[in-house]
């Protein structure tokens, strides 16, 4: 990755360039349907991004620079995408389950499934609207090319990770969690594919984890937990309990061509929550990666349980 001064000398300028010439383009655009809903959707995205690096820009001007309000701009952000992706193209969200006790009790360590474009800010959102919750994002290096998130993103505490380095960042990201705080972590490492899927039970079976490709191998809509992140999240906020998330309704968009086609979403994205008291967790590595499959299995089943659109 370059290193800060170079991204945000060369993407932010370019994010504004971008954003103007959609404002401008879109009047004379004559398309309808399809294409003038991603348009209008870009052009919002473009316009929420504009304000949120402005509004990071106006904390450092008043010496503010790793402050709270920063969280307010990323709500506001990820509200301001959710309500225009209702709009235009036609996003409808359904939690199933529960947290089984109060939202702001105890840190959480949040598990999610990553499947498809944008789950990750829509579980920000619900973290951050609906459950008052300051989430600490695990996410990749690469992700820092995008300028709000490479500035509001590192000036709170989230973990950009390599191949390599996770596990020691997320353990740094889970020592002392408050109780508003929830870490969020990504298990599998990547959005899932039916390609990625198959090139994982190799990669666990290359590396004789026969017992761990044999239970990849036996769910089908999930890529393999990778343990690491997640046993080190463990060991360093004990007292945290763990969510679980299962989602359905994104996972089939897989290339621009199905986001292309599936527009606008004829099916509600279908997700389900599930607590675990940090008292349930168990304890020692074996028993926790087998544990972590054991979930990842029940995810798998309620995906197949006839919720995909």
């Amino acid at each position: 990755m370059p290193p800060p001064i170079v991204r945000r000398v060369l993407c932010t300028p370019l994010l504004f360039v971008l954003t103007l010439l959609l404002l401008v383009l879109f009047p004379l655009a004559l398309v309808g349907g399809r294409p003038r809903r991603l348009l209008s959707f870009a052009l919002a995205w473009g316009t929420l991004e504009c304000r949120a690096v402005l509004e990071c820009t106006w904390q450092w001007v008043l010496r503010r620079p790793r402050s709270d309000h920063h969280y307010d701009i990323i709500r506001r952000y990820v509200a301001g995408l959710y309500s225009s992706a209702q709009k235009r193209l036609g996003l409808e969200v359904v939690i199933e389950g529960s947290w089984d006790g109060p939202p702001g009790d105890r840190p959480l360590i949040v598990l999610s499934r990553h499947a498809g474009p944008g789950d990750a800010l829509l579980l920000v959102h619900h973290l951050l609207g609906d459950y008052r919750r300051r989430p600490r994002v695990v996410m990749k290096a690469q992700l820092q090319l995008d300028p709000c998130i490479d500035i509001a993103a590192n000036r709170l505490p989230n973990a950009f990770v390599t191949p390599g380095d996770g596990a020691a960042r997320i353990e740094r990201l889970a020592t002392g969690l408050g109780p508003r705080d929830a870490l969020v972590i990504f298990p599998e490492g990547g959005n899932f594919t039916p390609d990625r899927r198959r090139r994982a039970i190799r990669r666990l079976t290359r590396q004789r984890r026969l017992d761990e490709a044999s239970r990849a191998a036996r769910m089908r809509h999930v890529l393999p937990p990778r343990a690491g992140g997640v046993l080190a999240a463990l060991a360093a906020a004990p007292t945290a309990d763990v969510v679980f998330v299962a989602h359905v309704g994104l996972d089939h968009m897989i290339s621009p061509g199905e986001v292309w086609r599936r527009i606008p979403l004829a099916h509600p994205v279908r997700a389900h929550w599930w607590r675990i008291r940090s008292e349930d967790v168990p304890r020692g590595q074996d028993a926790q990666i087998d544990w972590l499959y054991a979930q990842w299995q029940k995810a798998d089943t309620w995906i197949a349980a006839g919720h995909r659109p």
